[in-house]
């Protein structure tokens, strides 16, 4: 498959270009990737430019896990600019280069219509991309994302991974989704998802991510 990915470097991406290394993998960002990443072309510039670096790259998948935290940017504007508008812009460029699949990382409560801003930015993207004519659509809600993400982290989700362990046991059967998962097995499930069949839009909460890393 030739593959199209935003967000190489971060929580759920440093799992995943591994796992893609059998297909022709073209990883977009805005500065080079660290040395530890290999298997993969990639291009580089702002974000406003990742349409034009697709052009004459044929795009069968397009993965976006890119997503940025408050501790990085600290301005709701500039996080939307990343986390909704990116995604949307990337996700147009690919589907102009041919793309039939897009991949999305979103989050476990998104909701476009929310009062929290984090999670409406997530459900404006979600709806932003449905409109974009991909033939498939795979929308990844894993609740709490745990991995090494070091200072970025929020005191808030610093906290909730910590106790992980106990909320987990807590919440079962419909309340599984908002479960903490490894990104590890975020990024599993993504790889099985590439190229798969059948067209729409299909979410993916805990429960079927972790089927599907298995």
């Amino acid at each position: 498959m030739r593959i199209a990915l935003i967000g190489a470097t971060g929580l759920i991406g440093r799992s995943l270009v591994p796992m893609l290394a059998r297909h022709d993998l073209l990883t977009l960002g805005r500065r080079e990737s660290l040395p530890f990443m290999p298997h993969h072309r990639e291009k580089v510039g702002p974000i406003e430019d990742w349409p034009g670096l697709l052009e004459g790259d044929g795009v069968d998948v397009a993965i976006a896990a890119i997503g940025t935290t408050w501790a990085k940017v600290r301005d709701w504007e500039k996080f939307e600019a990343i986390d909704r508008h990116g995604v949307t812009s990337f996700a147009e460029g690919a589907r102009r280069a041919g793309a039939r699949q897009l991949i999305v990382i979103s989050s476990a409560l998104a909701d476009a219509d929310s009062r929290n801003r984090y999670l409406a930015i997530k459900g404006r993207m979600e709806a932003d991309v449905r409109k974009l004519g991909f033939e498939r659509v795979d929308v990844v809600r894993p609740g709490l994302l745990r991995g090494k993400r070091g200072s970025d982290r929020r005191p808030g989700e610093r906290f909730g991974i910590l106790i992980s362990p106990l909320l987990n046991l807590l919440l079962r059967g419909p309340l599984e989704k908002y479960q903490a998962i490894d990104a590890e097995q975020v990024a599993r499930a993504v790889a099985a998802l590439v190229g798969k069949a059948g067209g729409g839009v299909f979410i993916h909460h805990n429960r079927e991510l972790k089927a599907l890393g298995e």
